[in-house]
């Protein structure tokens, strides 16, 4: 192939990174106990209007700490998207509580909101809000019923650092609320994650689990099982400097997905993303497509055939090979959550992607889908 190879997401690095790494080397401060970590969870709370953060090792472990911190007990059954990230339903397992799958709407692909009171029952203890792709949910239902329920709300809020749901910013919304600082995240600490909280007792219990459970009066004894989840200078030092340009990412990943729906809207049978709903408007953290008959592994095939990389949508929790060995979830449909996962995937739509090569991906895949 003689032109470059178009990465699925590429990530920018244009802003103080070498500077606050290059202090973090000469300070010799590079593990967690550095000072960029203080100031990156001060920043980052600030930013999505909450009193604290807990800077984690990664999103995941962020999901698997709220769930621990929120009071929930085994057997408890959480509501949780069927179309989403497995992290999700294993941070609800691992705390001893059932996953309740709902699926997802068929044209923002975040929960249907519509479905939720259905799936509440006596057990049913919180709800776990799982904003996907660009758009979030649609809140103000679902915080309605988990209130008329007395249900606990935590909201991954991975995939949207800068979007806000009717003027609010995501992540402020849950009685705890998550990110994640992946590669492909607008905000990246390479691996790495934020828990949020306006809580004082559930932000120093989640310091503390972060951290081994160490006792500040005796280091080395412990009267709780704790993990070590903690993110080093190092990772804050690059996540505070990504944070310093996060509204300039914001604008280009609306421009990204504003060129690629001029390019590609009239193409027969596919569905794009929601530009915008009444809540909010798209962010586009991935340019998600679904195709009415093509699979999405056809096109993923095609388009790496002509040097361009792509991803499949998520894989409905129903139908996770791991689960459906064990028997759970045996005997549920969720249609939506089936449909886009098969016919979905996601173009190149990191922040150092170019115009020229969305122009690019463009016409590659009009070419294989015409």
């Amino acid at each position: 192939m003689s032109d470059p190879y178009i990465q699925v997401n590429e990530p920018l690095f244009d802003g103080n990174e070498k500077k606050y790494l290059m202090e973090c080397i000469d300070s010799g401060w590079i593990s967690s106990e550095g000072p960029f970590v203080k100031e990156f969870e001060k920043r980052f709370a600030q930013r999505v209007g909450r009193r604290h953060g807990v800077a984690m090792s990664s999103g995941t472990a962020a999901l698997d700490i709220a769930m621990l911190t929120s009071g929930l007990k085994a057997g408890d059954e959480v509501i949780v998207p069927a179309f989403t990230i497995i992290s999700c339903v294993t941070a609800i397992l691992k705390a001893g509580c059932v996953p309740v799958l709902v699926d997802a709407d068929p044209l923002t692909w975040n929960p249907d909101p519509n479905l939720i009171r259905a799936m509440i029952t006596r057990k049913t203890r919180a709800i776990m809000v799982v904003h996907l792709y660009g758009l979030p949910a649609d809140l103000d239902p679902i915080l309605k019923v988990a209130r008329e329920f007395g249900l606990k709300v935590i909201e991954d809020a991975a995939e949207m650092h800068g979007q806000d749901y009717r003027g609010e910013p995501c992540g402020s919304f849950g009685d705890v609320s998550t990110f994640s600082f992946y590669a492909n995240k607008l905000v990246t600490t390479g691996e790495g994650g934020m828990l949020v909280t306006d809580d004082d007792s559930v932000a120093d219990h989640c310091r503390s689990l972060r951290n081994l459970c160490f006792d500040p009066r005796r280091r080395f004894v412990h009267e709780e099982i704790g993990f070590n989840y903690r993110m080093t200078n190092l990772q804050a030092a690059v996540g505070l400097a990504q944070l310093e340009r996060l509204d300039t990412f914001v604008i280009r990943k609306r421009a990204t997905g504003r060129l690629y729906h001029e390019l590609l809207h009239d193409i027969p049978g596919l569905q794009l993303p929601l530009a915008d709903t009444d809540y909010a408007e798209n962010i586009y953290w991935v340019y998600g497509m679904v195709h009415q008959t093509r699979t999405g592994s056809e096109i993923i095939a095609a388009l790496h055939g002509r040097g361009i990389g792509s991803r499949p949508f998520f894989w409905p929790m129903h139908e996770q090979p791991v689960f459906v060995r064990s028997g759970m979830f045996n005997g549920e449909s969720y249609p939506v959550a089936e449909r886009i996962a098969r016919h979905g995937i996601y173009l190149p739509s990191g922040i150092g992607l170019t115009d020229s090569q969305i122009r690019s991906v463009a016409k590659e895949t009009r070419e294989i889908l015409r």
